[in-house]
């Protein structure tokens, strides 16, 4: 008993690290539409970003804005100058991120280089909490309590604000938002740069979560994003939350019981939720 209950709160938790940057990419792909595959290699950006910034003035939060800030940049640049080219192609869109998400992570790799670099908790976070009686990592409840405060901001900012009202608008009718005097191209370079912007903030917290980094990484993590906005329902924020969730618990006990079969379980429980339900737990039909 004991040991589910630490297994699941480590599944809660990494559950919370999937949502970062699978938050972005439900918001770029469920309101613009767009297939973005370099999203991973922005997370990956934004982490040694973060790390570099981190190691210089032993400040993780001022690591944690950098890391942001790159997600944003790169945000801006790859929609401005690249995917708002190609809104309605998917197949062009397809081909556009990958060839960015691979020019990317070359490009981390010329100025960070491909080996492991070793990414420590700060001192605050170190340590251990009692947790339903069990030991549980500080970090770990920090990556848990950040997660949850942005699935409620969000949440709250695409409901309850007037640019949450904009951004939904401008998606269902952008024709008759731009009458409005609303510029829509201005709407979707935010959304699509505050998508990329949690992802890289995903990407800082992911590295002392398990110690290390490495360019792969970006590749591997946007498998799982995308397994969990389709669990989840392309378009539905809240549904890519139940989905990391789904999916964070899955890897966790798979890989403590079935290692090899962590991934493919994933993948299977993608397969099923298409085959009952295409749209998704709580998508819409379209």
């Amino acid at each position: 008993m004991d040991l589910h209950v630490n297994l699941f709160l480590n599944g809660i938790s990494l559950g919370m690290l999937i949502f970062l940057i699978a938050a972005g990419l439900s918001l770029i792909f469920g309101f613009m539409g767009v297939l973005n595959f370099a999203h991973g290699a922005i997370f990956i950006w934004g982490a040694y970003s973060g790390w570099t910034v981190y190691g210089l003035t032993g400040s993780f939060a001022l690591g944690l804005l950098a890391g942001t800030f790159i997600g944003v940049a790169l945000g801006y640049l790859v929609e401005r100058f690249f995917v708002q080219r190609f809104y309605g192609d998917h197949i062009a869109q397809i081909l556009l991120t990958l060839g960015l998400m691979l020019v990317l992570t070359e490009l981390l790799k010329v100025f960070w280089g491909p080996n492991i670099q070793n990414f420590e908790k700060p001192e605050l976070l170190q340590g251990v909490v009692s947790i339903l009686n069990q030991p549980f990592p500080v970090y770990k409840g920090f990556i848990i309590v950040v997660g949850l405060l942005i699935v409620f901001g969000v949440h709250w900012m695409l409901t309850r604000t007037k640019y949450g009202i904009i951004i939904r608008a401008g998606v269902q009718d952008p024709v008759m938002v731009q009458a409005l005097g609303i510029n829509v191209r201005k709407v979707f370079t935010m959304v699509f740069a505050f998508g990329a912007a949690l992802a890289s903030f995903g990407g800082v917290m992911y590295g002392p979560s398990f110690g290390s980094l490495f360019p792969e990484l970006g590749l591997q993590n946007q498998l799982l994003a995308f397994i969990v906005i389709v669990i989840g329902g392309i378009g539905n924020f809240l549904g890519a939350f139940v989905g990391s969730l789904l999916v964070g618990l899955s890897q966790t006990f798979m890989g403590y019981y079935w290692p090899e079969a962590a991934l493919a379980v994933n993948v299977a429980l993608m397969v099923i939720v298409l085959m009952l339900k295409p749209e998704g737990l709580f998508g819409m039909r379209r």
